[in-house]
């Protein structure tokens, strides 16, 4: 009876370090990323195709371009970094990031877009913007990289005064188009990517190209990142060729071209 337990804790045993040999091969590395909400669906697409390719797992956190400075900034460890191309330079400056893997891959316009049930405004044109700025009763911008462009745009057409008192800002990451699904807000601003395929508001376009503004967005592999070479292959995948496609499809420039 005894001979007959230990035999079969044996062949447990054999299983479970066998199961364990196949997981370990199935996935060969794994990977943390934090990156901007404004990326996200086409940076997902990317990394699961990088996945499949590599063995390597990948796992993401997201946010809005001012956390991930704060953050980072502040210690938290991921292998990957993707956020602003002035953010990575500042990042790295302040040693938190490899300055030599930074790769730019990709740049997105602002656009704007309506509560629903309100009449459309034209927004193709600057007298159309500073039209429908002046008649929204409130308007919602972010607080990252256009939220910052949007705010200058404004003083330069003369109406920062005038529509001061209607601006709201939410915090790093949120999504100007949940606060227009939810009517909080009559008019929103916020890259094009975190716009184009929302639902629950209207969406209007991009703003005219003589105000118009892009961020161009990078990634860099972190200085203590726990493998730094599976990090820096997913950081050269973004940048590749092959992520074109991805990136177009949803709003996204790769900036090769």
């Amino acid at each position: 009876m005894t001979t007959k337990i230990f035999k079969t804790l044996a062949l447990l045993t054999a299983l479970a370090a066998s199961a364990l040999f196949t997981i370990g091969a199935a996935i060969s590395a794994e990977i943390k990323i934090i990156a901007p909400n404004a990326v996200k669906e086409a940076v997902v697409a990317i990394g699961a195709r990088y996945s499949k390719d590599t063995d390597t797992a990948v796992s993401f956190t997201w946010t809005g371009s001012e956390a991930i400075a704060k953050r980072v900034g502040e210690g938290e460890v991921y292998d990957v970094v993707l956020t602003t191309s002035a953010g990575i330079d500042r990042l790295a400056g302040a040693g938190k990031l490899d300055v030599t893997s930074k790769a730019n891959f990709s740049r997105s316009a602002i656009a704007a877009a309506i509560r629903s049930g309100l009449p459309r405004p034209d927004v193709s044109t600057i007298a159309g913007l500073k039209q429908s700025l002046l008649d929204a009763k409130s308007i919602a911008i972010s607080s990252g990289a256009s939220g910052r462009y949007l705010e200058q745009l404004f003083q330069k057409l003369g109406l920062s005064e005038q529509i001061k008192p209607k601006i709201k800002q939410p915090p790093s990451g949120a999504q100007i188009g949940e606060m227009l699904a939810r009517s909080e807000v009559d008019l929103g601003f916020q890259q094009v990517t975190e716009l184009i395929q929302a639902k629950g508001f209207e969406y209007l376009g991009t703003l005219p190209t003589d105000v118009q503004n892009y961020t161009v967005w990078s990634a860099a592999v972190h200085a203590q990142a726990g493998n730094a070479q599976a990090a820096g292959a997913f950081v050269k995948a973004l940048a590749a060729p092959a992520a074109a496609p991805e990136l177009r499809k949803t709003g996204l420039e790769p900036v090769s071209e």
